[in-house]
């Protein structure tokens, strides 16, 4: 019989850490999948995670922020995303987008089929990805 290794172990606990966290701050009706996370060089401790986000429809993020900007590429569907002080954007595939960091803002599909959308996150290394706002 073999044992995990104290470096499995702990890998296996960083998986599931993020997997949770992932989870706990998505909305209703999005489905989420980080693909890469890489350290940003310089005098701040940050990271920039990559992945998708797939939204059901009629399904939303929920009002959230995150600590540090989001930069994204709507791949198939449309969308709404509503940025708080910005207003409302209609976004379709082939659109791009940008939310500044803490900045207040919720995606909502508008559509029949689900939205599918790629994005990156240059965020603060530590912090939870999105945090829900009120």
């Amino acid at each position: 019989m073999r044992f995990p290794t104290r470096m499995g172990l702990t890998l296996g606990a960083v998986v599931a850490a993020l997997a949770l966290s992932v989870a706990l701050a998505q909305g209703q009706g999005i489905k989420r999948t980080l693909m890469q996370r890489v350290d940003v060089v310089g005098p701040e401790q940050k990271e920039c995670v990559l992945g998708t986000a797939e939204l059901a429809p009629g399904g939303s993020t929920g009002k959230h922020i995150h600590h540090g900007f989001e930069v994204g590429y709507v791949m198939e569907g449309e969308a709404e995303l509503t940025i708080e002080g910005e207003g409302t954007k209609q976004l379709r595939a082939g659109d791009s987008y940008r939310v500044d960091a803490r900045k207040p803002h919720d995606a909502r599909n508008t559509g029949a089929a689900p939205a599918k959308l790629v994005a990156s996150w240059v965020v603060e290394k530590g912090k939870p990805l999105a945090e829900p706002v009120k």
